[in-house]
């Protein structure tokens, strides 16, 4: 054991002066002691998060609440979620001797391979986000990963779980330590579920046509098996009021929340990270002060000057279209004139397929609106994006192609003052703000 945290900790400081060495160390120490997580004296609380979307945002709010709160948190903050990753975060914050100094450790985990994360040890809360239709090639569906996740929940954890996802509350099936967060009705719902294709039109139990109540997104909302009975549940934490016009958010009737990005996908990241939190023992009055006008570290949501324009990136996980869905729902909910650059240079942070079929997944009629201009696309998969835009309700006139990301930037510098919206996601966001005539504002 000794030697195996020993490598970690000098693997683990020799890459963060490269640059690197997030998952590496930890896959190192694991050849040497494979049951090393067994072994290393864990702090008396563990909180995992996982899901298809949320998993990074959600863990960095928990971390701020909890270290207001006086804890000392140690989590995956690059986002290595993998065992590896995993692994590098305990030993590098273990003493040589085993022990994690640390009084939560908060683990955000990859949805498939959490099994493998929690084979040696178990969290005492685990939160499951959602579970999406996301990356086709490497996950297949919903369902599947699903079933990849059932192997990491041990009895004794208690699971929170998002009431409002009809997969995800089978997870509450036969487990006898279950609460629920979710979201009552709100003004900006649907009568039944949206979206290009419909994963909640069958119960995930019984296959039965399922019928909804409302639908907050996509197959998000209060959803009824007409067989088997599987439904919402009721919510032990819940978000009673939501204005997104207005940017407010109220928490069990009494905590009074500001949003500093108006989405429904950032209600429900605050709403997981609230409910974790008051299962730590921190007051929601307390959770308010921190998570009022928090602004993300991750990136997924930036603001930048581009010649006369104020942009807004919005940064979507690719082969993820709800993702992509709830981004232009957000640009479709603004009232000023914009200008949208949809750019798609890569499929894949990990494997190179160029496989492009989940465009047809993303809901772009929702850019056909008044206050939305033009819309470019740019990158090195813009023929494939204007395929997709071809098949949808925007007029041809409407947008454009233009392969090169700063060729792109440029026109857009010498031509007007509207808003510009940029979707795009995280392996493509830098080739844009790394651009000299792109200003980012803190």
């Amino acid at each position: 054991m000794f030697l195996a945290i020993l490598v970690c900790k000098i693997g683990r400081f020799v890459g963060k002066l490269v640059g690197k060495g997030s998952s590496l160390p930890g896959k190192y120490a694991l050849k040497i002691c494979p049951d090393i997580l067994r072994r290393v004296k864990m702090p008396p609380h563990i909180l995992a998060v996982t899901g298809s979307n949320g998993k990074t945002s959600t863990v960095e709010m928990i971390a701020a609440i909890l270290r207001a709160d006086g804890r000392r948190v140690v989590y995956n903050e690059e986002g290595s979620n993998q065992i590896e990753g995993v692994t590098t975060l305990v030993l590098t914050h273990a003493t040589l001797t085993g022990r994690v100094k640390a009084d939560v450790l908060l683990i955000e985990s990859d949805e498939r391979y959490a099994a493998q994360s929690f084979r040696y040890f178990h969290p005492t809360q685990f939160v499951i986000t959602n579970l999406y239709r996301d990356q086709l090639t490497r996950n297949g569906h919903p369902e599947w990963v699903y079933d990849a996740i059932v192997p990491a929940i041990h009895p004794d954890t208690e699971l929170l779980l998002n009431a409002d996802d009809p997969l995800v509350s089978c997870f509450g099936r036969n487990h006898e330590k279950v609460k629920w967060f979710g979201l009552d009705r709100c003004p900006t719902d649907f009568d039944a579920p949206t979206g290009v294709y419909h994963d909640g039109a069958h119960c995930p139990v019984c296959k039965a046509p399922m019928t909804y109540e409302f639908a907050h997104y996509n197959h998000i909302g209060a959803y009824r098996c007409t067989r088997c009975g599987h439904h919402r549940h009721e919510t032990d934490y819940t978000a009673t009021a939501l204005d997104l016009t207005a940017g407010t958010l109220t928490l069990d009737r009494t905590v009074e929340i500001q949003l500093a990005f108006c989405s429904i996908y950032n209600v429900y990241n605050i709403l997981a990270a609230y409910a974790a939190c008051r299962e730590c023992g921190v007051a929601g009055a307390a959770i308010g002060k921190v998570i009022s006008n928090y602004v993300l570290k991750n990136g997924r949501m930036q603001h930048f000057t581009l010649g006369g324009h104020h942009g807004t990136l919005l940064t979507s996980k690719h082969e993820n279209s709800i993702a992509y869905d709830t981004n232009l729902r957000y640009i479709r909910s603004t009232q000023r004139p914009c200008t949208v650059l949809v750019i798609v240079d890569a499929v894949s942070r990990k494997y190179f397929t160029s496989e492009t079929s989940w465009l047809w997944d993303i809901d772009f009629d929702l850019l056909h609106c008044p206050q939305v201009e033009r819309v470019i696309l740019a990158g090195r998969y813009c023929n494939d994006l204007a395929q997709r835009f071809s098949f949808s309700a925007l007029p041809a006139q409407r947008w454009s192609v233009q392969p090169d990301i700063a060729a792109a930037a440029q026109s857009l510098q010498a031509d007007g003052e509207e808003d510009v919206y940029v979707v795009t996601c995280f392996s493509d966001r830098d080739k844009l703000l790394n651009l000299p005539i792109v200003k980012k504002e803190d």
